[in-house]
């Protein structure tokens, strides 16, 4: 058999590729008899209980500490407008004015009613004296039978009708003077004035206007914004849930718990604590939710009503919290938390746990960890229960601090 005749330059390209396949297959070879591999490197954190403020973020608006609805008390024209819109108006300021004349008349028509009537009083007590006497005389003569029954008789009527016209008078006065109070009410009623400090929004009426009283449209709206309240909504789930935690003992009162803290909505923290002044006593039926007050200093007036916030308000004080890192917490397929931890004999062991909630980076375990358990961190996926390894300290991050 005759074969092919190669070029020289082609047959040596030949046999080194066939001398590289040779040797790359020795060296993919495997050794034989040599050591085991040892226990799987993983890296783990130690667990330390820490003392743990608990705060929870409860979405809410604010609310102008006090409202005032400026309406007429009296109808009448609007004369002058005395404020400007939108600026800080001090209490008993006069806002608005109404045509004062027509009260002013009805004013001077009861002052002279009070003095006809104290007039008319004077005359008919000045009768009196003479009726009395008279009736005394004639009640000594009626007895020795110097005069008859019937004139008796007919000055006791007098006397009575005289001590009648008196009374009459005196209850004149008092329904006169009750008219020119009520008429001096009305007239200090023309001048509309702020009833409480704050600061005034946008006139609803202008000059010449009928202002009635007490209608439905207030002519103006002060509202104090310093201090200012926050409502915010808790669920009624939560708050059996740290009542619970308090009688338990696993939360304890903190003096300052009732400090809040409040966040804008573009994120940044407002500067000011706010103090809670109380929880409602009832849940709305329709969200099972319970309404938080919170009084919050505004001198510089950041907080406007009707400004959504979030509130940060102190539940309690765990002081032996224990908190794993998240990249700890796995889930397994029916979403159950776990953890994988090295044991005092340097074996995997699993542990089934109780979450409460997130903390920071952290989660904070109820059960299933304590102190000085090595959870691992890196290598979970290379780990099998009771498999024996060999922790080191984790020395990464563990993904920021906690807030």
């Amino acid at each position: 058999m005759r074969f092919p005749k190669w070029p020289a330059g082609v047959a040596a390209l030949l046999a080194a590729a066939m001398l590289q396949s040779a040797c790359g297959s020795k060296a993919a070879a495997p050794a034989s008899g040599g050591p085991p591999p040892g226990p799987t490197e993983v890296a783990v954190v130690a667990l330390q209980p820490e003392r743990l403020v608990l705060t929870t973020q409860l979405p809410g608006r604010t609310t102008a500490y006090l409202t005032a609805e400026i309406r007429p008390q009296v109808n009448g024209i609007v004369q002058n407008r005395l404020f400007q819109e939108g600026t800080l108006v001090e209490q008993g300021a006069t806002l608005y004015r109404i045509d004062p004349a027509p009260y002013q008349a009805a004013v001077a028509q009861a002052k002279a009613s009070v003095a006809t009537a104290e007039a008319d009083l004077v005359t008919a007590q000045a009768n009196l004296p003479s009726l009395k006497s008279r009736a005394a005389r004639y009640g000594d003569l009626v007895a020795i039978h110097a005069i008859g029954q019937q004139d008796y008789d007919d000055a006791r009527s007098a006397l009575d009708q005289a001590n009648a016209m008196v009374e009459a008078r005196k209850a004149a006065i008092v329904a006169a003077r009750a008219a020119l109070e009520s008429a001096q009410i009305n007239l200090a009623y023309t001048p509309i004035k702020a009833p409480i400090k704050g600061r005034i929004g946008k006139s609803n009426i202008t000059v010449g206007s009928l202002a009635t009283a007490y209608q439905p449209t207030p002519l103006a709206v002060i509202q104090q914004i310093d201090p200012i309240y926050v409502d915010v909504v808790q669920a009624n789930a939560d708050l059996l849930r740290l009542r619970k935690n308090m009688e338990t003992g696993r939360l304890r009162g903190d003096a300052d718990q009732r400090k809040v803290k409040l966040l804008l909505e573009d994120g940044s923290a407002y500067p000011i604590d706010g103090v809670l002044q109380f929880r409602d006593v009832t849940v709305d039926s329709t969200t099972g939710a319970v309404t938080l007050r919170i009084v919050f200093r505004n001198p510089r007036e950041i907080l406007l009503p009707g400004m959504f916030v979030r509130a940060v308000v102190e539940e309690g004080v765990r002081e032996q919290a224990i908190l794993v890192p998240m990249q700890a917490v796995l889930r397994d397929p029916k979403g159950q938390p776990y953890s994988w931890v090295v044991g005092a004999d340097g074996k995997v062991e699993r542990r089934a746990l109780d979450l409460e909630r997130t903390i920071g980076s952290r989660w904070l375990v109820i059960k299933g960890l304590g102190p000085d358990d090595r959870v691992i961190v890196e290598g979970v996926d290379k780990v099998r229960a009771g498999a024996p390894v060999r922790a080191v300290p984790f020395q990464g991050n563990l993904g920021g601090p906690n807030v």
